[in-house]
C-alpha cells in the first residue's frame, strides 16, 4: 500500500530542486564580496554605463536573527548589480532611512545585545562598509526615543534624524527618489 502523504510531497520536492539550482547563478561582488548577491540578467533596455541614481530605502522591518536586515543588503545588491552592469560607483548615492522595528540594528553590539539576549548585530558589519562605500545611514528620532536608543548607542556614522518622514522629505529635496521595499 502507498503512503498518501509521501505522494503529497513528491510534487513539492521536485520544485525545491529547481529553487536551490537557480539560487547558483546569484554571485557577490564586485564592490561587496560578503554580501548583496545577484544574478546576470539579459536586459531588454541595459542601463547606461554613464547612469546616476539617487535612492533613499525605507527600512521598517528589523533583521531576522543572525542575519543582515534584508533591506539594507538589499542596498548593497543595488550597488553590486548596477557595477556589474557597467555603472561607476561614483554615480550610485543611497541613503537608508531606518525607523520602528529595524531600529535596533542600527545600533552598536553592547546596546544590540542587551536588548537581544546577548545576540551579535549581524546587520553591523554590513553598514560599516555599505558607509565606506558613500552610503548614509539615518535613525528616525521618534523611533529612537520610542526604543530608548540615544545617539551614544548607534554604530559609527549612523545619523539622527528628527524623523524618518523628515529624513525622506529631505532626501527628497536632495534628488533622492524612494526605492519600494
Amino acid at each position: 500500500m502507498q503512503n498518501p502523504h509521501l505522494l503529497m510531497l513528491l510534487p513539492l520536492l521536485a520544485l525545491a530542486q529547481p529553487a536551490s539550482a537557480q539560487m547558483e547563478n546569484f554571485t557577490t561582488g564586485p564592490v561587496f564580496k560578503d554580501f548583496g548577491p545577484t544574478a546576470p540578467i539579459q536586459q531588454d533596455e541595459p542601463v547606461a554605463a554613464d547612469a546616476t541614481f539617487k535612492i533613499a530605502f525605507d527600512v521598517v522591518k528589523e533583521a531576522e536573527p543572525d542575519k543582515i536586515n534584508r533591506t539594507i543588503e538589499s542596498a548593497a545588491r543595488f550597488i553590486n548589480m548596477h557595477v556589474k552592469a557597467g555603472v561607476k560607483p561614483e554615480n550610485i548615492n543611497l541613503a537608508i532611512v531606518v525607523h520602528g522595528g529595524a531600529s535596533l540594528d542600527l545600533t552598536n553590539q553592547e546596546f544590540f545585545a542587551a536588548r537581544k539576549d546577548g545576540r551579535k548585530n549581524a546587520s553591523a558589519a554590513a553598514i560599516a562598509q555599505l558607509q565606506q562605500h558613500g552610503v548614509k545611514f539615518y535613525l528616525c528620532g521618534q523611533s529612537a526615543a520610542a526604543h530608548g536608543i540615544s545617539k551614544a548607542d548607534l554604530l559609527p556614522g549612523v545619523k539622527m534624524s528628527l524623523s524618518a518622514m523628515t529624513a525622506h522629505a529631505l532626501l527628497q529635496q536632495q534628488g533622492y527618489s524612494l526605492n519600494p521595499s
